[in-house]
């Protein structure tokens, strides 16, 4: 059913005709439907509503960024104020629609067979395109809808200056873990979030009784001990940050504890109980692609036209070339062997410092762990 203003009954008020109030609230219940109808149709798995009020953490968000706690994640401080009121990012905001997508696509690409070939993990969400782009899209297809009721909109992917766990928890898509991740029941962890800010009324719905108990595996399961206490996140021992938002050098006494992982870290989510009940994900964009399952040594020669067209549409793009062979030198720094020796030490003298500095450090650590081991093999070290 399509609600406008036609569709509301009208009552007699002297000559003139007035809005039932009750009328009222059904038409905006039906624009409310329409739009949760169309979210499903364009392939998200929930969407509900939010009032546009200011976020419920947006004083502990302050105090996060307070502590340094952000990195170097410097745009977060810049869009501070922003984050604390939506009023700033849309004037005359009244609802926010939240949507969820679920990217879960089962169990990790199979392994290469040649054991001396060491492979790296790459963050589940990144196996496929780039979530932005493929939500983004769908948002504005929904936001075309919304302009014909009348509404001015703001649509965001992960990257506008809004607390987007807050509105989705503040909605009920789920609720704030204790890693500081959204946990749906039905979902488990594995979804993106989308948000649009639009200026229509739209009844809000009710939160998640949070479900958590006193589980704290996801806490346990941090290898850096980036989850400080529940509920609480220092970004800067987080192996996301580390592998993607963090420009320059890896920190030497975190290196070690990055082990296999190129970009980003699954380990929080994977230890959650609720993702027991997660299921394949029908958007067939985030299946895993042949770019995400090689060994580790054979991204080392990629030079910075292969690796563009490598991860064309993928979000690994976004760190470039130099930092992620850096991640890649310091994975085979953890779990290569002298195997490895050749593709590194070209590694140690690419034009990139970064990459170079990370080879080294690389090469140091595999003879440290295999000081007895064989020389490696004629025509390998010819290759170097």
């Amino acid at each position: 059913m399509i609600a406008t203003s036609s569709t509301a009954k009208l009552q007699r008020k002297g000559e003139g005709l007035v809005e039932s109030p009750l009328s009222k609230d059904r038409t905006l219940d039906e624009l409310k439907w329409e739009v949760v109808a169309r979210a499903n149709a364009l392939g998200f798995d929930s969407c509900r509503i939010a009032t546009a009020a200011p976020p419920p953490h947006g004083p502990e968000f302050t105090a996060w960024l307070g502590e340094g706690a952000a990195g170097e994640m410097e745009w977060l401080g810049r869009g501070e104020e922003k984050r604390r009121d939506p009023q700033k990012v849309l004037t005359g905001a009244r609802s926010v629609i939240v949507v969820a997508l679920n990217y879960w696509q089962g169990d990790a690409p199979t392994a290469s067979s040649d054991t001396s070939s060491a492979m790296g993990r790459i963050a589940r969400y990144a196996w496929g395109d780039d979530y932005h782009e493929v939500m983004l899209g769908k948002l504005e297809q929904l936001d075309k809808f919304l302009q014909t009721r009348g509404g001015i909109q703001k649509c965001y992917v992960d990257t506008g200056p809004i607390l987007e766990r807050d509105f989705a928890a503040e909605a009920g898509i789920g609720w704030h873990g204790k890693s500081t991740m959204l946990i749906d029941p039905r979902l488990g962890t594995w979804f993106f979030l989308g948000e649009i800010l639009t200026t229509l009324v739209l009844p809000p719905d009710a939160p998640q009784t949070p479900r958590c108990g006193s589980c704290n595996r996801c806490i346990t399961a941090c290898p850096t001990g980036a989850i400080t206490e529940p509920h609480r996140l220092d970004a800067r021992r987080c192996i996301s940050y580390l592998t993607i938002e963090l420009k320059g050098s890896i920190p030497l006494e975190l290196r070690s504890l990055i082990g296999d992982r190129i970009y980003g870290c699954d380990d929080c989510l994977d230890a959650c109980p609720w993702n027991r009940f997660a299921s394949i994900s029908r958007e067939a964009a985030f299946a895993a692609k042949p770019a995400s399952q090689m060994p580790l040594r054979e991204y080392l020669a990629l030079d910075d036209q292969q690796f563009r067209a490598l991860f064309r549409g993928s979000p690994i793009k976004r760190i470039k070339r130099r930092g992620f062979l850096r991640n890649v030198c310091v994975a085979l720094g953890n779990v290569g062997n002298r195997a490895d020796l050749p593709a590194l030490h070209r590694a140690a003298s690419d034009v990139e410092p970064l990459i170079a500095e990370h080879a080294t450090w690389a090469i140091d650590r595999i003879f440290e762990r295999f000081p007895t081991f064989p020389p490696v093999p004629h025509d390998l070290a010819a290759e170097s």
